[in-house]
């Protein structure tokens, strides 16, 4: 397939997806997080009542210039099944947001999502490409400036990004328009010391794709490598008969390796 056509069938797997979630699962559709337009969640709950709630924060990719909230709620279909709530964030995509922006976003919808699930009794995060960057920026949050300090149990690191230098220079940062003093305060591979401060106790995944573009996987496994090597309880995912985009699309199937891997995380295997 052309570059074109890749994409096109990635968004249309996930859209299908997001409606197959809508369909099974109740609903609250933009829930505000901020004061902003883009400012919202998604937020997909079990028809199940239960006083153990283990709720999943998805972070969509697309180079923080395309996708949006409206196409990420696919990975809800297994997991609410076993009853899971899973939320799908949006926030400002380039050129509308810049980098400072959007990781200052997804960091205050967590803040928002607490406040309003008080009684989850485990937080999980899930990013992929892009969103993997900014849940990777969520675990390296300095929360005393918050009201709040999230008490993230798992993360999931998919096929994510984790030094923005080697972009800066590429056509992905046209809209994004970052300085090298831009990257480099968003950049989580620069953050670990304070990562470990604020999530020490996560249990992170880095996962990235077989067939992942030899940056992708250098990212991942040199992120994976610090990570390890600060003594943070991490674990590296190679996973096999994947690209960059099916890698993410599978998590509609409760088959899925990283489908059952988060739910065994959860205890809900």
């Amino acid at each position: 397939m052309s570059a074109d056509d890749v994409i096109k069938a990635h968004v249309k797997a996930l859209k299908e997806g997001t409606e197959q979630a809508r369909s099974v699962a109740q609903t609250l559709l933009n829930v505000p997080y901020g004061e902003g337009d883009g400012e919202k969640l998604d937020v997909y709950i079990p028809n199940i009542n239960s006083l153990d709630v283990h709720l999943v924060v998805y972070i969509h990719g697309g180079y923080w210039q395309f996708l949006s909230k409206e196409e990420s709620g696919f990975m809800a279909v297994p997991l609410v099944d076993k009853g899971v709530v899973v939320v799908a964030v949006g926030y400002d995509i380039a050129p509308k947001g810049n980098m400072d922006l959007m990781v200052s976003q997804v960091r205050r919808s967590i803040v928002s999502v607490i406040q309003q699930y008080s009684h989850i009794s485990g937080l999980y995060l899930c990013g992929h490409s892009a969103g993997a960057h900014l849940a990777a920026m969520v675990l390296s949050t300095d929360w005393s400036q918050y009201s709040i300090t999230p008490q993230i149990k798992g993360a999931f690191l998919v096929s994510g990004i984790y030094d923005l230098l080697p972009i800066l220079s590429t056509y992905v940062n046209e809209p994004l328009k970052m300085t090298e003093e831009v990257a480099v305060r968003n950049s989580p591979s620069k953050l670990v010391p304070q990562l470990k401060l604020s999530s020490s106790s996560c249990q992170i995944v880095v996962a990235v794709a077989e067939n992942d573009s030899p940056e992708f996987r250098k990212q991942s496994e040199e992120f994976y490598k610090t990570l390890e090597a600060s003594g943070l309880n991490v674990t590296m995912e190679d996973v096999a008969n994947t690209d960059h985009f099916s890698i993410i699309e599978k998590l509609v199937d409760g088959e899925y390796h990283l489908t059952k891997l988060l739910l065994k995380m959860m205890g809900k295997s």
